[in-house]
């Protein structure tokens, strides 16, 4: 295979809304019946989260070159709008950065949908500042749910730590129909909600820049987004409630969950009646095959090999 080379986030973002969006649903798919090449492709419909886009987006540019008679669309609608369409039949695979919720699961199995779920690689979900903040060096679990909790206050440095300046806090952070927003909701808030006048946006190169641009601001995104732009931005270490030591996200800290509670895996959803199809199954099957390597190459970090030796095979099962 060849290596894929390290993805600049903010233009294939914007390239694969574009691509989206001509996509179209599962019945918009070509038949063959005019007998043209272009009919003759065959078309794999992804769409969901924006952290594990560049995952996929990656693997359906490196399938590209193995299988160019198969058109694989990605889209980036969140995980929640992935889930949406997933459980609706109109995409083959939902990529999400959290597992399936109840309703959802529900959703689908009223639909006749039946979906395996499948662990691609991990991701250190990054709490990040501005470069010029030289005043926030870690931050524990308590602080943050500070930071970003809605209490009717007006939030300043120095509500957390007196010592800091007395300027007020800037907020980003990824949309709610994000699984990144749902596990910061989950962990960090616990279910409370986010501080008002927060931006929130699907795209994360929208918060990479509003942090970048704003001494004063704090954002969290997938560890690919952070990684992608050491240069613009501070990531924070966070205080492990276990350990109390305060940890950077990095591979080795990430793949040992030593960096928690910010660790999690991503993951691939499958319909299991679609991936019967010849295209389909091969696609995922590429991908089970490939997304440790292009999720290093791309920001994240890899499963250990017998977990994708694992997947594969339950993928076997679904023939």
């Amino acid at each position: 295979m060849v290596k894929f080379k390290k993805l600049t986030l903010a233009i294939a973002f914007t390239g694969t809304l574009a691509l989206a969006a001509c996509g179209g649903g599962a019945d918009e798919r070509s038949n063959g019946s005019s007998g043209s090449d272009e009919d003759s492709i065959k078309q794999v419909l992804l769409d969901g989260s924006s952290t594990v886009y560049p995952i996929m987006e990656a693997v359906a540019e490196e399938y590209a070159g193995v299988e160019p008679d198969v058109e694989v669309s990605v889209g980036v609608s969140g995980s929640g709008g992935g889930f949406e369409k997933f459980t609706q039949g109109e995409i083959d695979i939902s990529n999400a950065s959290r597992p399936i919720k109840d309703e959802e699961a529900k959703a689908a199995k009223a639909n006749g949908i039946e979906f395996t779920e499948f662990e691609i690689a991990y991701d250190g979900l990054s709490v990040v500042v501005n470069k010029d903040n030289h005043w926030v060096d870690k931050l524990t679990i308590d602080q943050l749910k500070q930071i970003w909790i809605e209490d009717g206050s007006t939030k300043k440095w120095s509500d957390i730590d007196p010592s800091w300046p007395d300027e007020e806090i800037s907020f980003y952070s990824p949309g709610a129909d994000s699984g990144t927003f749902d596990y910061f909701n989950e962990v960090i808030l616990e279910d409370e909600p986010i501080v008002e006048g927060a931006t929130l946006s699907e795209d994360d190169n929208v918060l990479v820049t509003g942090v970048a641009g704003d001494k004063n601001a704090i954002g969290y995104f997938g560890y690919a987004y952070y990684a992608e732009n050491t240069d613009k931005l501070k990531v924070v270490p966070i205080v492990n409630p276990e350990t109390d030591e305060a940890v950077k996200p990095t591979n080795d800290t990430i793949q040992s969950n030593e960096y928690a509670p910010l660790s999690r895996p991503l993951f691939i959803y499958v319909n299991n009646e679609k991936v019967k199809d010849e295209a389909i199954y091969n696609f995922v099957k590429y991908t089970l095959e490939n997304a440790g390597e292009l999720a290093t190459d791309v920001g994240y970090v890899n499963l250990p090999k017998e977990r994708y030796d694992q997947a594969l095979s339950k993928l076997e099962s679904l023939k």
